[in-house]
């Protein structure tokens, strides 16, 4: 397909991109993250974490000019909504309702990875509108019922209001390290919070060394086998608690362990001479950020999972110059342990007008919503009024 003197491409088999290209173009965006490198995208498709069979069916798209990609984006006709934390289920109810069907829709994301980034890999803001114009153009032809874009950065979010997408407002929580004087450990943290916060933490951290626990840390190509065994184990565990089942493989772990090993951070809580659970934390060490992504324990201990997925990530991240912690998906509990809230954003098309229309008006009001929420949680910001961040 061609739009003006772009060339438009869809392809099914993610391994078929040249990955430099699509890491180069990465690079070059407002907001690029590790799970938007080909490599880590790949590995979904080549693990079969992300494939047809589980609902993530591969149709990624590229603008070329003179033979040179000038945008891209990693897209999937979905069956289903599970895997993107963005929840459009009561959409898809009213259009079976209404005897139309939701499914298949159009997904720009990362498989099962609730971080903003960029999404619409571009050259430049031109790039970024024939993007767009050929996502819409190839949802239209096939006749689907929507397309979605979801965790944008900021030049997504202002491509897709140029383009007359509707825009969903979420809330996240993030720490950031303090400027202009940064905290100096943990304790140094803990100690800029309010008073009933500070106790809290003490309390809960107590429980834990009292439990007879200690942990390892374990970085990039010190990331053994044994220890991504041990770390999977752990994570299907988390799923089973939740009667619901894993949507990583194996797989797709050994292929991170290969091929982008420096990108991870791995703490194992140890009692008695044993290994009892793991928390992997994805790591930016370029620009210094790290993502709280996936934890489990082989046995129950009261407040490790506050103390494997936050306050040993923190005081990492602290030691170790990191400037933003993104804790992922919901949990208002984490602004009392020192993350505070974020807008997210997503982006919406519907090829039908009047529910086009209906959605457009619950998003006016669902907006309206996540403005005042965001206003109470700013009024109940955990950090005393002279140390905030």
């Amino acid at each position: 397909m061609q739009s003006n003197d772009y060339v438009i491409r869809l392809h099914d088999d993610p391994l078929s991109l040249d990955a430099s290209a699509w890491n180069r173009l990465l690079d070059a965006q407002d907001a690029p993250t590790p799970f938007m490198r080909h490599e880590y995208l790949a590995a979904l498709h080549a693990s079969g974490s992300a494939v047809p069979g589980s609902g993530w069916a591969p149709q990624w798209l590229t603008v070329e000019r003179g033979g040179t990609l000038q945008g891209a984006a990693a897209l999937y006709l979905k069956s289903h909504s599970y895997g993107e934390y963005v929840f459009d289920w009561a959409w898809a109810d009213a259009y079976q309702r209404h005897g139309l069907p939701y499914y298949p829709k159009l997904l720009g994301a990362v498989p099962f990875t609730p971080v903003p980034g960029s999404r619409l890999l571009a050259r430049d803001d031109a790039a970024r509108d024939a993007l767009l114009l050929g996502l819409r153009g190839f949802a239209q032809r096939a006749g689907l019922s929507s397309a979605h874009l979801i965790f944008l950065s900021d030049a997504d979010r202002a491509a897709c209001e140029r383009a007359g997408w509707m825009l969903r407002e979420n809330v996240q929580f993030h720490w950031t390290q303090r400027a202009p004087q940064p905290y100096a450990d943990f304790e140094d943290l803990r100690s800029g919070l309010q008073r009933e916060k500070r106790k809290k933490i003490a309390q809960e951290r107590r429980r834990v060394a009292e439990a007879g626990v200690s942990f390892e840390v374990h970085q990039g190509a010190a990331i053994d086998e044994w220890l991504w065994d041990f770390f999977y184990r752990c994570y299907t565990l988390t799923y089973r608690a939740h009667h619901s089942t894993p949507y990583l493989t194996r797989a797709f772990f050994s292929a991170m362990a290969r091929t982008m090993p420096e990108h991870w951070l791995m703490f194992v809580a140890s009692r008695g001479g044993q290994r009892i659970a793991a928390s992997l934390i994805a790591l930016d060490p370029e620009r210094q950020v790290a993502y709280g992504r996936y934890w489990g324990a082989v046995e129950h201990v009261p407040c490790l999972h506050f103390e494997a997925c936050y306050y040993q990530p923190l005081a990492w991240c602290i030691a170790n110059g990191y400037q933003r912690f993104e804790g992922g998906a919901q949990g208002e509990h984490k602004m009392a342990r020192g993350l505070l809230p974020v807008r997210t954003w997503s982006a919406h098309w519907l090829a039908d007008a009047r529910f086009a229309s209906a959605v457009e008006d619950f998003l006016a009001r669902e907006g309206a919503g996540v403005e005042a929420y965001l206003d109470e949680l700013n009024e109940r910001n955990p950090f005393r009024t002279q140390a905030l961040p």
